[in-house]
C-alpha cells in the first residue's frame, strides 16, 4: 500500500512533470475502479458536480459538506492510486473541509474562487494549505478562478487579465497549480504560461477545446473533464435504454467488466 505522503509526492511530481497529466474525473467507488484500471492512469480526480448528481443534489454546495467527503473517501478506498478531490469553494470552511478530505486519504484538491473578492480567495487558499500543512501532507491544491467561466459580457482582455492576477495571486500564496476552467483558447494559453512559467496551468477538456497534445507542448500541467465524464456514461446507458425499448439490446462490441 503506498502511504498519504507518498502519494502526494506522486501527485506533485505529475503536475511537474512535462508530460500532460491526464485525468478522466470520477464520482464512486466503481467508477474510480473502472477508471484506474485502464492502462496510463496515474491519479484520480473527483467531480463534485457528478457526485452530487448521484445523490440527488444540484451542483453548487447543495450537498452535504459529510454526504460529499463520505463519497470522496469511498473513491479513495477503491484505488491506491493518488486522489485529488474537487471541494467546490470549501462548504463554508475551506480549512475544516480540506482537513476532512485529509482524513479520508486525499492528497489534492480543487478549490473556486467564484470570483469573491481576491483578498477573500487568497484567504481560503491560505487557510487549505495551511491545514495541508498541519497534518504533514504536500498537498497538490489546484486554486480555481472562475474568470473565465464568470465572464458574461466583460472584453476578454479583461477576462483574461482577471484570470492571470488570480493565478499570480494563488501561486504567490503557495498553490502550485491554477485551474482555468472554460473556453480557453490556444492564444490564451500562451498568454498565462507566460505570466505563470510552464507546469502551472491545468485546464477543463471539452468540445473544441485545444488539443491534449498541443497542450502539452505549450506548458500545460494538467487537463481534466469534470461532469463531462459522468455525462457520456449517462448517455450510454440512455441509449442501451432506448435500443431496449425499441427491441435490440446489448451493442454488437460489448465486453463485460469484472
Amino acid at each position: 500500500m503506498t502511504t498519504l505522503s507518498e502519494k502526494a509526492t506522486i501527485l506533485q511530481e505529475l503536475h511537474a512533470d512535462p508530460a500532460l497529466l491526464r485525468l478522466v474525473n470520477v464520482w464512486d467507488a466503481i467508477s474510480a475502479r473502472v477508471v484506474s484500471e485502464v492502462d496510463g492512469v496515474r491519479a484520480i480526480a473527483t467531480a463534485s458536480h457528478s457526485i452530487a448528481a448521484s445523490h440527488g443534489y444540484e451542483d453548487g454546495e447543495h450537498i452535504p459538506v459529510e454526504v460529499m467527503i463520505q463519497a470522496v473517501g469511498e473513491i479513495v478506498a477503491a484505488t491506491d492510486l493518488p486522489v485529488t478531490a474537487d471541494l467546490e469553494a470549501g462548504y463554508g470552511n475551506p480549512r475544516e473541509t480540506t482537513l476532512k478530505a485529509i482524513g479520508v486519504g486525499v492528497v489534492g484538491a480543487n478549490l473556486e474562487d467564484q470570483m469573491k473578492p481576491i483578498h477573500e480567495a487568497v484567504d481560503a487558499v491560505e487557510a487549505v494549505l495551511n491545514a495541508a500543512q498541519q497534518e504533514g501532507v504536500d498537498f497538490v491544491l489546484n486554486a480555481r478562478t472562475d474568470a473565465f467561466l464568470r465572464a458574461g459580457d466583460k472584453p476578454h482582455a479583461e477576462v483574461l487579465a482577471d484570470a492571470i492576477e488570480r493565478g499570480n495571486a494563488y501561486i504567490a500564496t503557495g498553490a502550485p497549480v491554477v485551474f482555468v476552467p472554460g473556453k480557453v483558447s490556444e492564444d490564451d494559453i500562451k498568454a498565462i504560461v507566460d505570466a505563470w512559467g510552464p507546469q502551472k496551468l491545468t485546464l477543463m477538456g471539452g468540445v473544441g477545446s485545444v488539443p491534449l497534445d498541443r497542450m502539452q507542448e505549450l506548458g500545460v500541467a494538467r487537463v481534466s473533464y469534470g461532469p463531462w465524464a459522468q455525462s457520456v456514461a449517462l448517455m450510454a446507458l440512455q441509449d442501451l435504454t432506448a435500443d431496449v425499448i425499441a427491441g435490440g439490446g446489448l451493442p454488437a462490441d460489448f465486453r463485460g467488466l469484472n
